[in-house]
């Protein structure tokens, strides 16, 4: 999409000024001369981008910024005051209100276009299908017979008509090759180059530089000054074609970091002096390089501006006074961002050494301004934004190098996790194997052992002496108590594993079959049983009666001393629980109840196998639930376990009981 600007200015050269600047560079202008024309855009137009003239006939520019600002959907415009006005206070007042940029006058056009496309974040795409050449050549018939050449084979072609323009042009518009005429006004191509080599955003871009001359000395000449390839005007032009081509192919393969803004782009130098006339000539030489320039005519203001602007250099007239000059260089440094901004001192030679050695980054003599100052100004830019090229690029490929550290590492845990997987699958199965062997091969001998025992001891044909009877009592007692732990063991086991068969099923109606089968093991004893009518649960029925089974078989155990044994089920806020007005335990023991072979009473009087808790808080645990428990010694226990659906995240911690007292 072509971006377009409006430029609202009274005057009329600046406005073709502007808008030639602007079409040449790509984009649709719309030109207004009066706020009122301004006014009729905003609500009617459409733009991307606003340069305003400060001082209007009939309107003041920052009022009218105001206004774009609060027109609807014209929030993200971005907004460039241009003025006469250029004192610090006159910005900061512009800046404060809202503009993006603001640039005094006289103003270079190149700069107003290249920051206006900047600001809009506008860069080339150096991957898109129709490369980007820039012609820079003096003469307009031969740069028109290269586009007519260069655009039927598929290149975007952009124009320069000398070397600081082609410059400006690269900075700004990034191009994946560039042809540079070798004898031009101003600059020659072989200081083009050098300078294009010599920008971190620019320098590895291909150049080709033709010239008229036709003897090898030129060639190795322009070939040493940075030159990709060398062709002469007199050749065929699809000489031209090939190399372009062939330096194209070379450079596809450069590292894929972005640089930085170019050296050439749209800078900004700030100068600080009280002397105006002075701060005025060394504008006029800077601006010729495409610099925007800012007066300061203090520290003081400078730091201000600062704070509002950035700036790519500062340049502080010396008066004379060192301690000032001292003093104003560490208020600049202390200050974040902006202390590493590069700082140019001018004045007397013999002031030299004592700036230096108060911070200045370089020192521009009195007889050099203002040529010098322009070179040591872009010395020193050039300077800065290589450091910063190079601790981007550092910081680029640390990046990446954690980033495939970082994939290593996953790729590492997810082959370790599949191996510690398939190590567990297979220590599963051998589990399960070793469960079979429990089930068939340890209950078979202790099912032996108990019969023969109690056989002997009913045999009244034979009588028993005191001794033996009792030692066979014993063994018949251990060998039950061996098959009841298997037996935990096994139904342990299978808490632990397999699939779970979840389904919503009445909870009521199997806590009353397991109540029936709990209670016909014991007929004669005599327990108060209640459960909560229309309960429902989203789990694996089966494991649940295992939770009831052992949860309601520990209530009747742990009440067998109590005159009138109570136990009841039932539900509360989405928890169930299982109460009994039993023995009890001490509260802060309770965490202790879900360990394997725990017991928190003697098992003379209350024998058991350690292992039912212990199961019931797996069967828990495999549906994403918790269980606790609540009681006081003496005055019964309820424990409290819920059951989440399958879609529940269930809780944070797994495989530790909830404590409670």
């Amino acid at each position: 999409m072509t971006p377009t600007v409006l430029i609202v200015d009274d005057s009329l050269t600046v406005r073709m000024d502007l808008h030639e600047a602007f079409s040449d560079d790509g984009f649709a202008t719309i030109l207004c001369a009066t706020g009122e024309e301004a006014r009729t855009a905003f609500t009617g137009a459409s733009f991307q981008a606003a340069v305003l003239d400060v001082l209007l006939p009939d309107a003041d520019g920052l009022e009218l910024l105001t206004e774009l600002r609060r027109t609807p959907g014209r929030d993200g415009v971005v907004t460039m005051l241009l003025s006469s006005e250029s004192e610090v206070t006159d910005r900061l007042a512009g800046l404060r209100i809202g503009a993006d940029e603001y640039v005094g006058k006289p103003y270079d056009a190149g700069y107003v276009v290249a920051r206006t496309r900047q600001l809009l974040g506008e860069t080339p795409d150096r991957a898109a299908d129709r490369p980007t050449v820039l012609v820079i050549d003096d003469s307009m018939t031969f740069r028109e017979r290269l586009r007519d050449l260069l655009e039927p084979e598929g290149y975007t072609v952009l124009a320069a008509a000398g070397g600081e323009e082609g410059l400006r042009m690269a900075a700004d518009r990034r191009p994946n090759a560039v042809i540079v005429d070798g004898v031009m006004p101003g600059i020659d191509g072989a200081t083009v180059i050098r300078r294009i080599r010599l920008d971190p955003a620019l320098r590895d871009t291909p150049c080709l530089l033709m010239t008229a001359a036709d003897d090898y000395a030129t060639e190795m000449q322009m070939l040493d000054a940075g030159a990709d390839a060398f062709v002469r005007k007199q050749q065929d032009l699809a000489v031209v074609l090939a190399k372009l081509a062939a330096v194209l192919r070379q450079s596809a393969e450069q590292l894929p970091i972005e640089a930085l803004g170019g050296l050439h782009g749209p800078g900004k130098v700030l100068t600080v002096g009280p002397d105006r006339d002075e701060l005025d000539r060394w504008a006029e030489v800077l601006r010729a390089d495409g610099y925007d320039v800012v007066h300061a005519a203090g520290i003081d203001d400078a730091l201000d501006l600062l704070a509002a602007q950035p700036v790519d250099c500062i340049v502080i007239g010396l008066d004379d006074d060192v301690d000032r000059a001292r003093e104003d260089c560490r208020r600049l440094r202390a200050v974040p961002q902006v202390g590493d901004l590069p700082v140019v001192m001018t004045g007397a030679e013999e002031r030299m050494l004592d700036c230096l050695a108060a911070g200045a980054d370089d020192y521009v003599r009195d007889t050099d301004v203002p040529e010098g100052l322009r070179v040591h100004v872009r010395a020193q830019i050039r300077r800065k934004q290589s450091h910063d090229e190079a601790r981007r690029i550092r910081e680029e490929l640390m990046r990446r190098e954690l980033d495939a550290a970082e994939e290593r590492a996953a790729r590492q845990l997810a082959e370790t996790r599949a191996a510690l997987v398939e190590e567990l699958e297979w220590r599963n199965r051998e589990l399960e194997a070793f469960s079979g062997s429990v089930s068939h091969d340890l209950r078979g001998p202790l099912q032996v052992i108990s019969s023969f025992a109690e056989h002997m001891l009913e045999e009244e044909e034979e009588p028993l002496g005191e001794k033996t009877r009792y030692r066979l009592t014993r063994m018949h007692a251990a060998a039950m108590r061996m098959a009841d732990l298997v037996e935990s063991l096994l139904i342990l086991a299978r808490a632990s594993r397999g699939e779970l068969r979840r389904e919503r099923f009445d909870m009521t109606a199997t806590a009353r079959q397991v109540i029936g089968d709990v209670a016909a093991r014991d007929p004669e004893r005599q327990v108060t049983f209640t459960v909560r009518e229309e309960m429902t649960a989203d789990a694996d029925e089966g494991l649940v009666r295992v939770i009831l089974e052992n949860l309601i078989n520990n209530a009747v155990k742990f009440t067998r001393k109590v005159d009138a044994p109570v136990v009841e089920v039932g539900a509360d806020a989405g928890r169930f629980y299982v109460r009994d007005n039993g023995a009890g335990f001490p509260a802060e023991q309770a965490g202790q109840l879900f360990r394997p072979f725990a017991r928190l009473h003697d098992a003379r009087d209350f024998p058991g196998t350690g292992i039912g808790l212990t199961t019931v808080h797996r069967a828990v645990e495999r549906h994403g639930g918790e269980i606790w428990a609540e009681s006081e010694e003496g005055r019964g226990a309820t424990f409290w376990f819920t059951l989440p659906p399958a879609d529940h995240p269930g809780p944070e911690r797994r495989g530790t009981a909830r404590r409670s007292g």
